[in-house]
C-alpha cells in the first residue's frame, strides 16, 4: 500500500526479493497537470509496468474494496506512504500490517518527518519498520536503522538517503517475519521526555521569520528544500529559497532587510547574522543560482 515515488523503491526491493505481490493499493488516477491530464501514482505506474494487480478505492471502508482485499488472502500488509488505515483494513491479515516510517520512532511521529528532523538541526535521523495499531505511528516496533544528517543535507538529500535504506529494511523484516524470528518492541516513552514530532507542513511553516537565528533559519530552508521550500518577499514578489549559507557577523541591515552587491550575493538579515542566499526562484520564473538571478533582476 503506497502512492509516491518513495513507496515505489520498497516495492521494487520487495519483489526482487521474491516476495509474492498479490496486489498493490493505491490512490485513485486523478486530473492534474496544466493540460489536465489523468495522472497515476508512481505506484500505480510501476504495478502496471511489472502486471501486478492494482486496486484505487475512493474510500478505504468501501464495502467492495474490503471484500475484494479479503479474497486476496494476503498474509501481511505493507505500507509505505499511504493513507490512515481503517481497523478493519490493517487488522485484515493473520500476520498484520507493517509500516516503514521516515525516523526513529517514537520521534518524529507525523506526517513530516524528514521535513521536520532537518528544520529541528538533527545530526541523526533513521527509518523504523512497525506494526500498526489504532494510535498513528506507535505500534510496536519491529526494526530501526539510523544515518546521519550532515550540515548540507536537505530535505530531499535526505529523502533519496532513506528509501534506500528503507527498502533494505523492509525486506529484512518481511524476511524475519515470515520465518518467525522477529520480536516485536513496545514505543517506550519516559514521563519526563519530552519527543519532537512532525506535523503536516502548512503554508505557514513555510514563511521564513528572520526574527530567528541564522541557524534555524538555515535549517528551515534545508528542510524545506526542493519541496514544498522556504520563502519570504524580495520587494513584494515571493521568492522561494532552496539553498543558503550562514555568515556569523552582526547584521548592519534591520532584521529582515536584504544586502546585495547586485551581481554575487543577496542576505537577509538574521537575529545573529546574515543568510547567505545561493538558490532561489522568483514568481513566475525558473529555479536559478544566484549569480544568474541577479544578472536579470533589477532592484527598486
Amino acid at each position: 500500500m503506497g502512492t509516491p515515488e518513495f513507496a515505489v523503491v520498497s516495492l521494487e526491493a520487495l519483489l526482487k526479493a521474491g516476495c509474492n505481490i498479490v496486489a498493490v493499493v493505491t490512490t485513485p488516477d486523478k486530473w492534474a497537470g496544466r493540460g489536465m491530464e489523468m495522472q497515476q501514482s508512481a505506484v500505480k505506474k510501476f504495478a502496471v509496468a511489472n502486471n501486478l494487480k492494482a486496486l484505487q478505492p475512493e474510500k478505504l471502508r468501501n464495502p467492495e474494496f474490503i471484500n475484494e482485499l479479503k479474497n486476496l488472502r494476503a498474509d501481511l500488509q505493507v505500507c509505505v506512504a499511504f493513507r490512515m488505515l481503517p481497523e478493519v483494513v490493517w487488522n485484515m491479515p493473520s500476520m498484520g500490517t507493517i509500516n516503514l516510517h521516515g525516523s526513529l520512532l517514537p520521534k518524529y511521529r507525523g506526517a513530516a518527518p524528514i521535513n521536520w528532523a532537518v528544520i529541528n538541526g538533527e545530526k541523526e535521523t533513521g527509518v523504523t519498520t512497525f506494526k500498526l495499531k489504532h494510535e498513528i505511528d506507535t505500534g510496536n516496533i519491529l526494526i530501526q536503522e539510523s544515518f546521519p544528517i550532515s550540515d548540507i543535507d536537505t530535505a530531499g538529500t535526505v529523502h533519496d538517503r532513506m528509501k534506500i535504506i528503507g527498502a533494505d529494511l523492509l525486506v529484512a523484516t518481511v524476511k524475519q517475519i515470515a520465518e518467525g524470528k522477529l520480536k516485536e518492541m513496545p514505543q517506550l516513552i519516559s514521563d519526563n521526555e519530552s519527543i519532537p514530532h512532525a506535523p503536516k507542513i502548512f503554508t505557514e511553516t513555510c514563511h521564513i521569520d528572520f526574527n530567528k537565528s541564522v541557524e534555524e533559519v538555515h535549517n528551515l530552508v534545508r528542510g524545506l528544500s526542493p519541496y514544498p521550500a522556504a520563502f519570504t518577499y524580495l520587494n513584494k514578489k515571493k521568492i522561494k529559497i532552496f539553498k543558503t549559507e550562514k555568515i556569523f557577523q552582526i547584521p548592519e541591515n534591520n532584521i529582515g532587510d536584504y544586502k546585495t552587491d547586485g551581481k554575487t550575493f543577496l542576505m537577509f538579515a538574521c537575529k545573529n547574522g546574515y543568510l547567505n542566499v545561493k538558490d532561489l526562484q522568483l514568481e513566475g520564473k525558473k529555479r536559478m543560482n544566484i549569480e544568474d538571478f541577479l544578472r536579470g533582476y533589477r532592484f527598486q
